[in-house]
C-alpha cells in the first residue's frame, strides 16, 4: 500500500525581502510564482536572479536571438506576480558546474540584495524518486546553498568587499527548495494561482518550442493540488527548508 504524504507546515512569512536564484528563465514559473504573487500582494520585496538565460533551451532558435527571447520573455512573466528586478548573470546554459567560480557569482547576488530568505529550486537527484533532475539544477541549488555561507563571511571571495563595495551578508535566516521531493513546509497558492498559471504562459516561445502541446494551466493543477492537500488548502507550493545558522527559527 502507498504511504499517504506527511502533512506540509506552512513557511514563514515574517520577512521583507527574498531573493529567488535559479537556473533557467522558466524555473520560477514551473510552480513557485503563484507563491510569490503571495508575497508580493503582502507587500514583499521579491527579487529573481536567473543563473542563465536558456540560451541552449529552444532547439530550433540560435542561443544569441534565444538568450534576447528568453530574456524578455522572463522580465514580463516577473511583472505579472509583482517581481520588478530580475538579474541576470550570463552563465553558460546546460553546462552550468558546481565549483567556486558559481559560488562566487550566486555570493555576489546575495551581497547585493541582501535578502532575509533565499529560495532556489529543488536540488535533489529527482523530482519524485523516479523524474530524474537535471544538472543545471542540481548545480544552481548546491551553490545557492554554499553561497549564502559564504556572503557573511568577508574572507571569502574578498575582492567583492574591497573592489565592488558589497559589504557581508549575514542575514538570510532560510534557503527554501522549491519541489523539493523532500519538503516539509509550502505555501498556500489557492488565491494566486491565476496569476502563477499567466506567468508561466508568458513564456511562450519556451512553450512552444517544446515540441508537444503544453497546457499551463492543467500542469500547474496537477503540481499544485497534490501539494495544497498536504497543506490542507485547494493548491500549494512545496519547499525543502534549511535554517542558516546556530539557533535559526524553523
Amino acid at each position: 500500500m502507498d504511504q499517504k504524504p506527511a502533512p506540509l507546515q506552512p513557511v514563514r512569512e515574517d520577512w521583507e525581502r527574498a531573493l529567488a536564484v535559479v537556473a533557467h528563465p522558466d524555473d520560477m514559473e514551473f510552480g513557485t510564482a503563484a507563491a510569490v504573487a503571495r508575497w508580493t500582494a503582502q507587500g514583499k520585496q521579491v527579487v529573481y536572479c536567473m543563473v542563465t538565460s536558456g540560451e541552449a533551451g529552444i532547439d530550433g532558435m540560435e542561443p544569441a536571438e534565444c538568450r534576447r527571447v528568453r530574456e524578455a520573455e522572463q522580465v514580463a512573466s516577473a511583472q505579472i506576480v509583482g517581481v520588478e528586478t530580475v538579474d541576470f548573470l550570463h552563465q553558460p546554459d546546460g553546462i552550468l558546474e558546481y565549483g567556486v567560480a558559481l559560488r562566487g557569482e550566486i555570493t555576489r547576488a546575495v551581497r547585493r540584495h541582501r535578502p532575509e530568505i533565499v529560495i532556489t529550486n529543488n536540488f535533489r537527484d529527482t523530482w519524485d524518486g523516479q523524474s530524474l533532475n537535471m544538472a543545471d539544477h542540481i548545480s544552481t541549488g548546491r551553490a545557492t546553498l554554499d553561497a549564502v555561507r559564504d556572503a557573511g563571511n568577508r574572507w571569502v571571495f574578498p575582492e567583492q568587499v574591497t573592489d565592488e563595495d558589497l559589504a557581508p551578508w549575514d542575514g538570510v535566516q532560510q534557503v527554501w527548495a522549491a519541489g523539493s521531493p523532500l519538503a516539509t513546509q509550502g505555501a498556500d497558492v489557492t488565491d494566486t494561482f491565476a496569476a502563477g498559471v499567466e506567468s508561466l504562459k508568458a513564456h511562450d516561445a519556451y512553450l512552444s518550442g517544446l515540441g508537444w502541446e503544453f497546457d499551463a494551466e492543467d500542469f500547474l493543477e496537477g503540481v499544485c493540488r497534490g501539494t495544497g492537500s498536504r497543506l490542507g488548502v485547494t493548491y500549494g507550493t512545496g519547499f525543502e527548508v534549511f535554517r542558516m545558522g546556530f539557533g535559526s527559527d524553523d
